[in-house]
């Protein structure tokens, strides 16, 4: 780990390869609780910084993290990395969810040992970030909380549309080998004995979006109660009225509902 610098904006240091960004509590709570909170396609670890604040306000050790390929760990312009992602959404998009959901567990396994928080975690995200939330949950029993924004447990995202002009389809792509090792280990809606140990997950929907399909959510939920229903009581959906995928960018819309369900379970 590189020695953390502190500035206005938060503290920074890189865990092995991966860049993160955390703040202190602002306020007591008995014990230093992480809530983790992860950025969309083509975002970075500082676009949460408003979300951030707001969490160690509320007394929580409050980190995000660039997502692979993203941020300090890309290596191509951002238009650029989107524009490929989308070219070819099974190729290039499994994998960035894969290694960032299994870099959550190492950012966790750091926090515990580095910022002395607790074994219980909560995690939210916006769109991929939440995608990631959801499956970092079914792997590390230690996240026991999630907000998923606009995302999905569905990694096929079947029917999805370019968030930019709805209506039009975007091709799905073809998966090499690599992604999907990714998928096939990782993607919840085919991993649902992942789900066993019953983590709360809210899913915040868009009812008109159309680029992350909310039906994923409910068909999650209703795969569960089939295996095990005790699981599926864990998970919420909402979905928000008239809201498309990039309303999101209107904070107010989503985040006082996101903030409460992780702070005030």
């Amino acid at each position: 780990m590189s020695k953390a610098q502190q500035t206005a904006n938060g503290s920074t240091a890189w865990v092995d390869h991966i860049p993160v960004l955390w703040f202190e509590p602002q306020v007591h709570r008995p014990k230093r609780q992480l809530i983790l909170f992860l950025h969309h396609l083509g975002g970075t670890k500082e676009s949460t910084v408003p979300m951030l604040k707001d969490l160690a306000a509320q007394g929580f050790v409050a980190l995000s993290f660039d997502a692979w390929q993203h941020g300090e760990r890309g290596t191509e312009p951002r238009e650029e990395m989107v524009k490929r992602v989308f070219g070819n959404f099974r190729r290039h998009m499994w994998p960035i969810l894969g290694h960032t959901t299994l870099d959550t567990l190492r950012i966790i396994d750091w926090a515990a040992s580095s910022l002395d928080v607790e074994p219980h975690v909560y995690m939210g995200g916006l769109s991929m970030g939440g995608d990631v939330a959801v499956a970092a949950a079914g792997i590390d029993h230690r996240i026991e909380r999630v907000a998923a924004v606009v995302a999905t447990p569905d990694w096929l995202r079947t029917g999805m549309e370019d968030a930019f002009h709805p209506g039009t389809p975007i091709p799905p792509g073809k998966a090499d080998r690599y992604a999907e090792y990714f998928y096939h280990r990782l993607n919840p809606l085919t991993n649902l004995a992942s789900y066993a140990h019953g983590p709360a997950i809210y899913f915040l929907c868009g009812e008109k979006d159309t680029h992350v399909p909310p039906d994923g959510a409910f068909r999650f939920q209703s795969a569960l109660r089939e295996t095990n229903p005790a699981a599926a009581e864990q998970i919420r959906i909402r979905l928000i009225p008239g809201l498309n995928h990039l309303d999101v960018r209107d904070h107010r819309l989503w985040w006082p509902d996101c903030l409460a369900w992780l702070t005030h379970p």
